[in-house]
């Protein structure tokens, strides 16, 4: 039984729940404060009527005394017995009328007695039988006379008990009220709580593999206190942390669909070109062995072509599994000499374009991997050649930036220099590398996408103006794993991509 309740009050809603145990804890009080009160009422009554049989016996003694009677100084339903007591005997005088005394008048006797024998008023409650409860008092007129007076107590328990049964009902339905406006106000209290659990199952019923990974439901308003609103905004946080996570999860998720969709069509075309030329250098093998060595070097062209791109992959999959491998070897290097070295080999692969280098008169020294980064900047000039006409001017700065708090505190901008020929060893600062081409630029609507991996602003997808399209994607991701950052900016007319690397270079655990 006990345990069916239990189990009964667990499948209650939590409101019913706490309603019920405020109820309760209610009755309880409501106990101890009927108790306390009924106490305090009994003993004023039973005080008051001690006091009463007190200044009765008073004026009845007075009169005994002088008359030996009581002449008439009597109460509705009171007993009085007047007895001579001597030598412990106590003999109850002839009542004035029967009705003094009751039926049976042993308690009187006894109490007489006992009053001779304690020389001082005695009270006692005792139960007279046909009578009911009666409060008795013994109290001395004279040497060796002594007044019982017996008054009742139904009064008193009528009054008590009246008492009681109003405090019984104005509890119960006191308890009543508590009770269903309690649950009421908890019920609008929790609201909030349930409409968070309504959330909750309308985000178990979204779809969350769908391309739109945004969840369309949130626990909003304003009501339920300080303890819920931080419930409140705890879930709201959690809801957002969730839809961010969604998004990009769906985000990658589609940019490896690209990925895939793309490195598909990159390496299906050199595919189908080697088995192409590998076709015609069978047939010319047996039919025109003068044209088997052209077809052998467009064969190992194709496949030199499908080896880069193979290549370009790994290094940006070594790169976004930086925690498992270290794509870089990072050492002690002077930038300044790598852009020179990169200029004059862009100057001998591309005479018909102008190339200005503009560097400070100190090395910019900072911890790097040359060849990755030489391989960025390669890959920035190739860049500016391909995607411009011939004759078009390429120019390539370097230079060192200090924060703006050390300028502040009274850095001279020789302090670049000082910070940028300290390198790595605990300086602050970047290493700024700008490459600008006067070319007919990049449409705003390319701009956000230019670094993404097999994105050509050629539409076309033609090869005749550039490669993979993965170019500007390893630079990215090369410049990101050295800690720096990678930005276009453009205009028709110029193009310009700044790389920042930061002067205390990259973790050597890279």
């Amino acid at each position: 039984m006990i345990g069916r309740l239990r189990r009964t009050y667990r499948r209650m809603p939590l409101g019913t729940r706490l309603a019920l145990g405020l109820g309760a804890l209610s009755l309880v009080v409501f106990a101890v404060v009927g108790t306390a009160l009924t106490t305090y009422m009994r003993d004023y009554l039973s005080a008051q009527l001690n006091e009463q049989l007190k200044l009765a016996q008073v004026a009845q003694s007075k009169s005994i005394a002088d008359h030996g009677t009581l002449q008439g100084k009597k109460y509705y339903r009171w007993y009085y017995a007047v007895y001579d007591v001597s030598d412990g005997t106590a003999m109850l005088r002839e009542p004035e009328d029967p009705g003094d005394v009751p039926r049976d008048v042993d308690d009187f006797t006894a109490l007489a007695r006992n009053q001779v024998t304690a020389g001082a008023e005695i009270t006692r409650t005792e139960y007279l039988k046909g009578s009911g409860m009666y409060r008795l008092r013994a109290c001395e007129v004279k040497p060796g006379v002594v007044l019982v007076s017996a008054a009742p107590m139904e009064d008193l328990e009528d009054t008590v008990g009246q008492l009681v049964a109003i405090q019984v009902v104005t509890f119960v339905l006191a308890l009543l009220a508590l009770v269903v406006f309690g649950r009421g106000l908890l019920r609008r209290g929790l609201k909030p709580i349930g409409d968070m659990a309504h959330t909750a199952r309308g985000i178990t019923s979204h779809d969350l593999t769908a391309d739109s990974a945004r969840l369309p439901v949130r626990a909003d308003g304003g009501k339920g206190g300080p303890e819920v609103e931080e419930l409140r905004t705890a879930f709201n946080t959690m809801l957002e942390h969730i839809d961010d996570a969604l998004a990009v999860r769906t985000e990658a998720e589609q940019r490896l669909r690209r990925f895939v969709a793309d490195a598909s069509h990159e390496l299906r075309t050199p595919l189908m070109s080697v088995r192409g030329y590998a076709d015609l250098f069978q047939y010319a093998a047996a039919n025109a062995p003068e044209e088997r060595d052209k077809h052998l070097a467009r064969l190992r062209a194709e496949a030199a072509r499908m080896g880069v791109l193979l290549e370009d992959l790994l290094l940006l999959a070594r790169l976004d599994a930086a925690d498992v491998e270290a794509p870089l070897r990072p050492e002690d290097a002077d930038l300044t000499e790598l852009v020179r070295q990169a200029a004059d080999a862009f100057r001998a692969g591309h005479p018909d374009r102008p190339l200005t280098v503009t560097t400070g008169p100190e090395p910019v020294r900072l911890r790097l991997d040359p060849l990755r980064i030489r391989q960025v900047l390669d890959n920035l000039l190739t860049n500016a050649a391909v995607h411009t006409p011939a004759g078009t001017k390429v120019t390539v700065e370097v230079s060192a930036e200090v924060p703006a708090e050390r300028l502040g505190e009274g850095a001279a901008p020789a302090s670049a220099k000082r910070a940028a020929e300290s390198g790595p060893r605990g300086t602050t600062g970047t290493a700024v590398v700008r490459v600008t081409d006067a070319g007919p630029g990049i449409p705003a609507a390319d701009q956000d996408r230019v670094f993404d991996r097999f994105y050509r602003v050629d539409k076309a997808r033609s090869r005749d103006r550039g490669g993979s399209g993965l170019g500007l994607a390893v630079a990215c991701s090369l410049v990101e794993a050295h800690g720096g950052t990678i930005d276009l900016s453009g205009e028709p007319g110029a193009t310009t991509f700044t790389i920042r690397l930061p002067i205390g270079g990259v973790d050597a655990s890279v």
